[in-house]
């Protein structure tokens, strides 16, 4: 039988840790990766969260698998890694993709706006 969007979203809600803004600052704090994955028109739109780092959805599998010459660094299986999109949906897909990748310890703070601490504003394109 097919997979459903819904059915997807269960098995990532459930593989994948939904923490508040409290928790995901106190993981940061100790070393965690805050990984945003919106596409860039939307941290151009909305601004992003201080000291976080950014990779698209799509092109999370890429960049999480040192076997491909775009791997990101930042990614390591063994670092606490906080995801977070504009909603949430986006977060726990990919945060179930990199736990069934080996990533070890992944949680989901949910959207842009559950995040609570320091933001950059979006860059005013001027006129």
């Amino acid at each position: 039988m097919a997979l459903t969007v819904k059915d997807m979203m269960a098995a990532a809600n459930a593989a994948v840790p939904r923490i508040d803004s409290a928790r995901a600052q106190e993981l940061v704090g100790q070393g965690a990766l805050l990984l945003d994955i919106r596409d860039a028109p939307e941290l151009e739109k909305n601004g992003r969260a201080a000291g976080s780092h950014h990779i698209p959805r799509g092109m999370l599998e890429f960049r999480a698998d040192p076997e491909t010459p775009f791997h990101d660094p930042e990614l390591r299986k063994d670092r606490v890694i906080v995801l977070h999109c504009a909603s949430g949906g986006r977060a726990a897909l990919a945060g179930k993709l990199l736990k069934d990748m080996g990533y070890a310890e992944v949680y989901n703070l949910g959207g842009f706006s559950d995040w609570t601490g320091e933001r950059i504003e979006p860059v005013d394109p001027g006129m």
